[in-house]
């Protein structure tokens, strides 16, 4: 007697069986075709029993929203872009971006909504991700890591998309001034709190190692610095990098020829400092005995894996980035700024309530 194919449990669909419609799962609830619809695309005012009913019905036949005719009906197409204008090259090498898209990724997972990674490297990339937003393939955007040329701002505004920004942003002072929500770390505060450490180890020739000028996040802790040296400022004492570990080893070069009496370095972020710290070991001096060194981000990756470990401010870049897709899902919604904690603390809200700074913790290792 021939084998025959067990029947498929009562209420599934075999997988080469057609696929199941709205009018369908409408027949297995025992509800109306706008019911389901109503409850599939998340609208209030269906009640309870009948919503799980419909979930019900759409889990016994595997139904999957027709997501053209689900953007029809809720004009949202379920999907953010997340804009980094900066080379591939760094942001697959530098850990900061992946902790911030990971927390973008995680908070937009969780609300069942599509990252769309751009990536801007040359002039003509702009073009591209302005028509890209323009032609309303996203309900709106994150753009962080941006710089003060950077037409981002304009470009958003024109497709008229909502966005949050990572890092306070750059052209506030500029024709393209409007109040946009981003969400930042108290670049500042901790860059103050690392010089201080310096100082109340003894150190009197305290250098720094810069950001980049044309982004806040350099140009805040740069003025961090300047704030706890207060009148012992020394602009020999300033080097210029780029938040990369070779521009870090050439400004601890230019230093030490410059001013071979240091004693201490702060650098902008801990890529830069471990660049400055090889070359303070090519060039004889002991960390911290001779020099002491203090980062900034603590991403744990480079901090924890120099030699010695870098002590550095830490800043919670992942928490940042899902703070930033939360406050953008939220306005989306139809919210305003959400109130509520991060995970290193109580989140401080900007003068106009509309973004948040989020604070930052020195951690002490070995270098300071």
């Amino acid at each position: 007697m021939p084998e025959t194919s067990p029947e498929p449990p009562a209420g599934s669909r075999p997988p080469s069986g057609p696929r199941p419609t709205l009018e369908a799962v409408a027949a297995r609830a025992g509800v109306s075709r706008a019911t389901v619809s109503r409850v599939v695309n998340g609208s209030t005012g269906v009640r309870q029993s009948l919503v799980d009913k419909v979930h019900r019905a759409v889990e016994e036949l595997g139904y999957v929203p027709n997501h053209a005719a689900r953007t029809l009906v809720t004009r949202r197409t379920g999907a953010v872009a997340v804009i980094i204008p900066e080379p591939e090259v760094r942001i697959f090498s530098d850990p900061f971006f992946f902790r911030q898209i990971r927390g973008i990724s995680k908070e937009l997972t969780a609300h069942d909504t599509q990252l769309v990674l751009m990536l801007v490297e040359a002039s003509g990339d702009f073009d591209r991700v302005s028509r890209y937003l323009a032609g309303g393939h996203v309900d709106g955007a994150l753009a962080f890591s941006l710089h003060t040329e950077d037409p981002i701002p304009s470009i958003t505004r024109r497709a008229g998309i909502p966005t949050v920004y990572g890092g306070r942003p750059v052209w506030t002072a500029t024709r393209d001034r409007q109040a946009v929500p981003y969400v930042d770390a108290d670049n500042r505060g901790g860059a103050r709190v690392a010089v201080r450490l310096l100082l109340d180890l003894g150190r009197t020739r305290v250098a720094h190692i810069a950001g980049p000028r044309d982004q806040t996040s350099g140009t805040d802790r740069l003025d961090g610095y300047r704030d706890a040296l207060g009148a012992a400022y020394d602009d020999s004492l300033v080097a210029q990098g780029g938040f990369t570990p070779e521009s870090g080893a050439r400004a601890m070069a230019h230093l030490l020829e410059r001013r071979p009496d240091v004693d201490a370095v702060f650098a902008a972020n801990d890529l830069m400092a471990s660049g400055a710290l090889r070359v303070l070991k090519e060039h004889g001096r002991r960390v911290p005995e001779d020099v002491a060194l203090v980062g900034f981000d603590d991403m744990d990756s480079v901090a924890e894996s120099t030699d010695p470990p870098l002590t550095t401010v830490r800043q919670d870049v992942e928490g940042q980035g899902r703070l930033m897709a939360r406050l953008l899902l939220h306005g989306l919604d139809g919210g305003g700024l959400l109130d509520g904690e991060g995970a290193a603390g109580p989140l401080a809200t900007t003068p106009d309530g509309d973004s948040v700074i989020m604070p930052t913790t020195l951690v002490r290792r070995s270098t300071a």
